[in-house]
């Protein structure tokens, strides 16, 4: 796609993204406000932290959009920094600065929006001190590596009153959120039941030798509000995840997503009991979070969520790698990993589908999904310049990231878990909520608001 048929498609997905909403249709949207809004004067600057995988799609996808122009590139590893900065060239002419440490981005006035695409560790840390600079923040799942780090975020917003939207960008593709409104309003009946699920068939990461930390890297930046330990050779840049120090597993790492939507469409909040099992089963080597895993989250006496990951065994579950599958009374429905679902009767025949043509490729790493990715950043756009309702405000955000956080502490304390409906803690046992509800800080980073 050359720049200008990208800024085309931009344009309508900008005019989609303010139309679709949980809600539904917003009938004074239109291209004269799309216009408006576009205006030089009011494109949106926005500072990239962390641009080595996902981060460098972000940041092209961010500079891709007629309303805003990458003007910070922040990165521990100086070789990201440079090809980021290169790349953006090709979608905008302003060049951006790069910055080892993104603090002294956020001490710019220049700045409106931080993009935290960093190591699990890094998300709340950052988009606090954001928020604390004055900044709004784009926050890539989960929230936090912990759920006190969910709660603080939330205090954040409501002292600081910027805006904080996560990536779970599947809130904003317009054929998911009309699969998830045929759930709510009653098209498979009373439902009961969400089943996720996620597979790969993710090597071995071998064991890691200790060596001299590489000369582009600041491993103390990139360790920040983690305690110190030593670089080894297996960790950097990717297998960080399955660390339980700078990592949250695979459950956080793609149950966010499907998680999310399976309690946004069964309209539940908090749970009352989470119990999970697994292990790292198909390899013997440095990985600490389970490769294989079942999560059950009930609410109450008649919902319940399960989550299903299976790192090492790419088998498809109804047909696809990734999905949740909503079952009702009269029915079921299937939202898979591409902008799309699937209505079933009781007798598990086909009824109803609804498909896009956009590119969707659930195994990348990095970028599946441009073009509909681009619509969950505009409703961002659209909140910041107009006020408009977040599709993954931070409160929706903590809820559906403390559901896989809760699977893995029942997972590492090997209890199943009694939680209050109000607030999502743990409940009759202080020292789980001791040891797993926060972290241990590297002195002088502990998280504050």
């Amino acid at each position: 796609m050359n720049n200008n048929s990208r800024r085309d498609f931009l344009k309508k997905t900008l005019i989609a993204s303010a139309a679709i909403g949980v809600g539904g249709v917003l009938p004074a949207f239109s291209a004269k406000s799309y216009n408006n809004i576009i205006g030089s004067n009011n494109r949106l600057r926005i500072s990239m932290m962390g641009v080595n995988a996902r981060g460098n799609a972000l940041a092209q996808n961010f500079a891709a959009q007629p309303n805003s122009e990458i003007i910070h590139v922040c990165d521990v590893d100086s070789r990201a920094i440079d090809k980021c900065i290169k790349g953006l060239a090709k979608y905008q002419q302003t060049t951006a600065k790069g910055f080892s440490d993104f603090r002294k981005s956020l001490e710019s006035k220049d700045v409106d929006v931080l993009v935290v695409a960093t190591p699990d560790h890094w998300h709340a840390p950052a988009a606090l001190l954001a928020s604390q600079a004055g900044k709004h923040v784009y926050l890539e799942k989960p929230c936090g590596h912990n759920p006190r780090e969910g709660e603080l975020l939330i205090n954040s917003v409501n002292k600081h009153k910027n805006v904080i939207q996560m990536g779970n960008q599947r809130r904003s593709w317009p054929n998911v959120v009309k699969g998830i409104q045929e759930v709510h309003n009653g098209t498979i009946g009373k439902v009961f039941y969400a089943k996720t699920w996620y597979s790969n068939d993710r090597p071995s990461i071998g064991v890691g030798k200790k060596v001299a930390v590489p000369e582009w890297l600041d491993f103390d930046l990139w360790q920040g509000p983690a305690p110190r330990r030593d670089f080894q050779d297996n960790l950097i840049h990717y297998n960080w995840h399955w660390f339980w120090h700078w990592g949250t597993g695979e459950a956080l790492n793609n149950g966010t997503h499907m998680v999310d939507l399976a309690r946004w469409g069964l309209q539940v909040d908090y749970p009352t009991r989470v119990s999970s099992n697994g292990g790292r089963y198909a390899y013997q080597d440095d990985w600490e979070t389970p490769d294989t895993q079942v999560i059950s989250i009930e609410f109450g006496p008649d919902k319940l969520i399960t989550w299903e990951g299976r790192s090492c065994n790419r088998t498809p579950t109804e047909g696809s790698n990734v999905g949740v599958m909503f079952y009702g009374s009269n029915g079921s429905l299937q939202i898979d990993g591409a902008n799309s679902y699937k209505i079933f009767d009781v007798k598990g025949k086909l009824v109803k589908e609804v498909k896009d043509s956009r590119p969707i490729d659930t195994t990348s790493l990095t970028n599946p999904s441009q073009q509909l990715d681009a619509i969950h950043i505009q409703n961002m756009f659209s909140a910041i310049n107009n006020g408009g309702n977040l599709n993954s405000d931070i409160v929706s955000g903590h809820q559906s990231t403390l559901l896989v956080q809760l699977g893995n502490i029942a997972l590492r304390s090997g209890k199943q878990l009694e939680i209050d409906p109000s607030n999502g803690h743990i409940l009759n046992d202080k020292k789980i909520m001791q040891e797993f509800w926060s972290r241990e800080y590297a002195k002088g980073w502990e998280p504050k608001i």
